[in-house]
């Protein structure tokens, strides 16, 4: 039996995870699926090929879904990977690179539907209270090539040989039971999604481990098919909720605070922005409900 489990959290993914899951079954690895409440017909297509299904009846989130599907692993490998990802060769190369001294994990490389690298996602180092006042003030968006968001994207990084890196991308990320373990697995409080893999990678680093990216292992990827079911009020929400979490945890207070003020100002230069483009004052309510929560956050802390 291989020694390599992996884990895929699906949430409304019935168009993605048929050939996800076929070309998974193909690496002979145990797989579970953690299915989030979908009400399309995913859980009919994970049942036509047989794979471990945990069906919940309510969204327990990425990081919840994740932590279940641990739980009834035992592989001493555990692969992410996201439904729409579609693995394209062995997992053997990310195995070994677990294997490297020191080493807690690889990702692997995603490709889009051409084949070209996803330069900018696969692999990013980890955000500074610097990258996020400038993501949240719109200057990464207004200037791409800045010195900050090209170290933060990696937009300078060689993809095409291994290398030890900050983050791989969540969607193809294989990490080592023990030292899942050791660090308590993913942090639920993340909920429903984002940053619980950029805050896994930052205490994998805390704790003095490495992570490696490895070209030899490839994945074509989409990216981004769940979110497009949520509401854009609800997206901006859970995003910066969660990058306010991400800050409080890794920030010292008055860096904290700073990304929190550039959240508000930020906030409302996008509603601004947005309602004259799309002629609703649907994007100001949505920022002034981000705004309300990082004002919070501000003068109360997280």
């Amino acid at each position: 039996m291989s020694d390599i489990g992996i884990i895929i959290v699906t949430y409304n993914s019935a168009a993605e995870i048929g050939a996800c899951l076929d070309a998974a079954l193909a690496c002979g690895a145990e797989i579970v699926v953690v299915d989030n409440a979908s009400r399309d017909s995913t859980i009919a297509e994970i049942a036509r090929r047989g794979v471990r299904l945990i069906a919940n009846s309510g969204n327990r989130g990425f990081a919840g879904a994740v932590n279940q599907g641990f739980a009834v692993l035992n592989s001493p490998y555990v692969l992410l990977l996201n439904p729409d990802a579609v693995i394209q060769t062995s997992l053997e190369p990310l195995r070994q690179a677990c294997d490297l001294p020191g080493s807690a994990g690889a990702g692997g490389q995603l490709v889009d539907a051409s084949g070209q690298p996803q330069i900018g996602f696969m692999v990013r180092g980890l955000p500074s209270p610097t990258t996020l006042i400038l993501e949240a003030l719109l200057l990464n968006r207004i200037w791409p090539g800045n010195p900050v968001n090209r170290r933060y994207r990696c937009l300078d990084w060689d993809s095409s040989s291994r290398s030890t890196v900050e983050q791989p991308a969540g969607a193809f990320f294989m990490v080592r039971r023990a030292v899942w373990q050791e660090l308590g697995g993913l942090d639920e409080g993340f909920f429903p999604l984002w940053f619980e893999d950029v805050d896994f990678c930052r205490r994998i680093r805390d704790r003095g481990f490495g992570l490696y990216y490895i070209q030899e292992a490839v994945a074509k990827h989409t990216g981004g098919h769940s979110v497009q079911y949520l509401p854009l009020e609800m997206r901006l929400i859970y995003w910066y909720r969660s990058l306010i979490r991400y800050s409080a945890k890794h920030f010292r207070p008055f860096a904290f605070r700073t990304v929190c003020l550039a959240v508000v100002t930020g906030s409302f230069l996008r509603g601004i922005a947005e309602s004259a483009l799309h002629r609703s004052f649907k994007p100001m309510a949505a920022y002034g409900k981000v705004a309300s929560i990082a004002g919070r956050s501000l003068f109360r802390g997280c």
